[in-house]
């Protein structure tokens, strides 16, 4: 059952970007170019997601314990540090270059265009060259938050 609600969810979540055209890389281009073509679409997409995200946070931990878990098991809080900040700087100028973050540029293969493909090779080599980066005989490289 826990598999099929997460297959419902990730189809749920990839109608929702169809819908709102966040699979057109041009999307996000065209809102970043403020004095050109804007489109306020990404903007309200984003809102859209924060209030549905507000809401939904205040439900599920409302309850004792997650429907398919034994306890909810949210991330620590950690402070802003280097790695942060660049892995946050990569993504901004990737996303801003290329049109594409993760869930859309995923979503889009099944259109089976050479530039989503290209992303998604491009972002699992990247988490593998951070995956073997990090790691030193099983151990985080110095100043690396294990992950």
């Amino acid at each position: 059952m826990q598999r099929l609600v997460a297959l419902l969810a990730g189809l749920l979540f990839g109608a929702g970007l169809a819908l709102s055209g966040m699979l057109n890389p041009m999307k996000v281009q065209n809102f970043l170019d403020l004095f050109g073509a804007w489109d306020p679409t990404l903007l309200v997409v984003m809102a859209a997601g924060l209030a549905v995200t507000f809401i939904g946070y205040r439900f599920v931990l409302s309850g004792a314990r997650p429907l398919y878990a034994e306890s909810f098991a949210l991330p620590p809080t950690q402070p802003i540090d280097a790695r942060l900040i660049v892995g946050a700087l990569l993504f901004g100028i990737g996303w801003g270059l290329t049109g594409f973050c993760p869930g859309p540029a995923v979503a889009s293969l099944v259109f089976g265009l050479w530039p989503s493909v290209l992303f998604v090779l491009a972002m699992m080599a990247g988490m593998l060259a951070v995956h073997v980066l990090t790691r030193r005989g099983g151990e985080a490289a110095p100043g690396m938050a294990d992950g």
